[in-house]
């Protein structure tokens, strides 16, 4: 993902899509009760407080996303590249090591996606610090750096060296642990906004993509005509009316109606305000009869059936019935297969190809030749859409096939007629309190209601009005 970008007009814009992810896992990983344990680490003669370890950061990462090792050594890995993880024991090079080097989380004010801007007048504050500190110690980069800053800015180097010596003056009051922190934490933004020549750069390149400079649009009289020319075929391309989604809008919203607790409550009692939690039981994938609305959303649409689990297992016993369960069969290996861990795609490639695919298969599918002959060019290289074409196949064909003759059959009529319809509950959530119809309160009816109430207001009002003019005449 490339994360600046040239925007119209030649400016540049970041996009933060990346950054708010791994932003997530941070926040995650700092939870108080899920979250990683933090604990002292010994830097040399020094104890750091509230740090950890590699090894633990990879051993959470694999025990909360269940990934393997690998995995979470890559991932570890991007959150320390890009900062959102410093190292102490070499704060010089952004890795992370799975042993007991020690680590410490980044202040969310370094993060990237605040958009702090690094500009040239802290740079060179902070390697007047360091030059200040001990001399000798900037890199060779860095002192090539600092002596262009003197020439840029040097109108302004004596505040540079004033603020430089304020903040070392700051820092040896704190202890040694806190400056350490300080240094590391600072540091290692400074890496990553101004990195050593040939490093990665983290804020031109994503994890995958980089952004070459040779793959910039220029901006010239040729580059307005194609802009021109496109947004010309744009104006007589087909798209769908606006009226035709509301009417889509409509349907869907009139067919989920009954459905929605929120609208019509939810029976036998809503367990969100009430002790009662019989709607969640009825309503769990462990339920032995389904209700009535819950069968009945089957009908709705094909992903509806597939997505519930008794839908699903009522389907392949119908499918087993009707001698085409492999069909099914082969849709969810493959979704196992899009969804899987990393490290088993070849092995579950292998095993989907051997099992329905293969001449002479145990639960051969039939497919297009076509279809096969793609397949069969992506299995020489595997991952984990190689077999999208075939899935959406097969999906189509249970979809216009097999699922219209499953909702005529007489097992999904059965199952209607079983299913369960919860009465609802008589008790309140309060004794003083007289609960409507339907347990649940819905915004809907409270707005009619109040409709009506003033309709019937307005309606004695205004025949008050007319008996007091007929007793004065």
């Amino acid at each position: 993902m490339t994360i600046n970008t040239m925007a119209k007009g030649g400016a540049r814009r970041e996009q933060l899509a990346c950054f708010r992810k791994m932003e997530k896992v941070i926040v995650a990983m700092q939870d108080p009760d899920m979250g990683m344990k933090m604990r002292n680490q010994r830097l040399l003669i020094t104890v750091i407080p509230h740090a950890m370890t590699g090894t633990d950061i990879v051993e959470w990462l694999i025990q909360k996303y269940n990934i393997n090792e690998e995995e979470a050594l890559h991932l570890g890995g991007l959150l320390v590249k890009y900062g959102y993880i410093y190292p102490l024991k070499e704060p010089r090079s952004l890795l992370l090591r799975p042993d007991e080097s020690p680590y410490r989380f980044q202040a969310p004010y370094f993060w990237t996606s605040t958009r702090w801007p690094a500009s040239e007048l802290d740079y060179a504050i902070y390697l007047a610090k360091k030059n200040i500190r001990k001399q000798g110690e900037l890199m060779e980069y860095e002192k090539e750096n600092y002596s262009q800053l003197h020439k840029r800015i040097n109108h302004t180097w004596d505040f540079v060296v004033m603020q430089a010596r304020e903040q070392l003056r700051a820092a040896k009051q704190r202890r040694k642990a806190d400056r350490i922190v300080l240094e590391c934490q600072e540091q290692a933004y400074w890496l990553i906004n101004r990195p050593p020549p040939g490093a990665h750069a983290v804020l031109d390149m994503g994890p995958e993509r980089g952004n070459s400079l040779n793959s910039r649009v220029t901006l010239n009289a040729d580059h307005y005509k194609r802009e021109i020319e496109n947004c010309k075929k744009a104006l007589v391309r087909n798209r769908v009316k606006s009226s035709i989604c509301l009417e889509g809008f409509v349907k869907y919203s009139e067919q989920y109606q009954n459905h929605d607790p929120i609208m019509l409550g939810c029976l036998p009692s809503n367990p969100w305000i009430s002790d009662d939690t019989t709607h969640w039981t009825i309503n769990s994938d462990t339920a032995n009869t389904p209700t009535r609305l819950r069968v009945e959303r089957w009908s709705f649409s094909f992903m509806e059936l597939l997505s519930d689990s008794i839908g699903l297992r009522e389907f392949t016993l119908y499918l087993e019935k009707e001698f085409s369960g492999e069909n099914l069969h082969f849709w969810l290996a493959c979704e196992d297969l899009r969804h899987g861990e990393t490290s088993k795609i070849q092995q579950k490639v292998d095993e989907v190809f051997k099992q329905f695919l293969a001449p002479g298969a145990a639960r051969w599918v039939n497919i297009d030749s076509k279809t096969m002959e793609k397949t069969l060019v992506g299995i020489k290289r595997p991952h984990r859409f190689v077999m999208d074409d075939a899935q959406m196949h097969i999906y189509f064909l249970m979809k216009k096939d097999s699922y219209p003759r499953y909702l005529k059959s007489d097992l999904y009529k059965n199952m209607l007629a079983r299913a369960i319809v919860p009465q609802e509950t008589k008790k309140s959530v309060f004794p003083f309190m007289r609960r409507q119809r339907h347990s649940s309160p819905s915004p809907a009816q409270s707005v009619a209601q109040a409709t009506d109430e003033d309709g019937r207001g307005n309606g004695a009002g205004q025949a008050g009005s007319n008996l007091s003019t007929g007793s004065q005449v």
